[in-house]
């Protein structure tokens, strides 16, 4: 009868999601860059719409993050997964980019991809 408030919060960010989906596409010139969290991971994707392919994708459970982020703050491993996947992303030759917050607060660990992909090269 009654949703708790995790629920409300999940039915709040989807919502705001699809509202902000509605205006944004990755095309193959610009594809979209597409951020989720979880508690614990983050993970980060490059997406061409118009094809429907996933061109790129990194997380913070990827090998080459783990092994520079042992036992650092989730927000420097963010760090590091923006900038990993700018790298990787200008080695196939994608440097235009449409961010795609997915709903959450452009703050924190979002922010941290963001802001580690722009340093690194990507364009938003």
């Amino acid at each position: 009868m009654f949703a708790d408030k995790s629920q409300i919060r999940r039915r709040t960010r989807k919502a705001r999601h699809e509202r902000i989906r509605k205006n944004l596409a990755g095309t193959p010139d610009r594809p979209r860059l597409c951020v989720r969290r979880s508690l614990n991971h983050i993970y980060a994707q490059i997406i061409d719409d118009q094809n429907g392919r996933s061109l790129l994708q990194i997380t913070s459970q990827s090998p080459e993050v783990r092994k520079l982020a042992a036992e650092k703050a989730k927000t420097d491993i963010s760090k590091e997964v923006g900038r990993l996947l700018a790298v990787q992303a200008l080695e196939k030759g994608i440097k235009d980019v449409v961010f795609d917050r997915g709903g959450y607060s452009y703050h924190g660990r979002v922010k941290a991809v963001a802001e580690a992909a722009r340093e690194a090269g990507l364009n938003f």
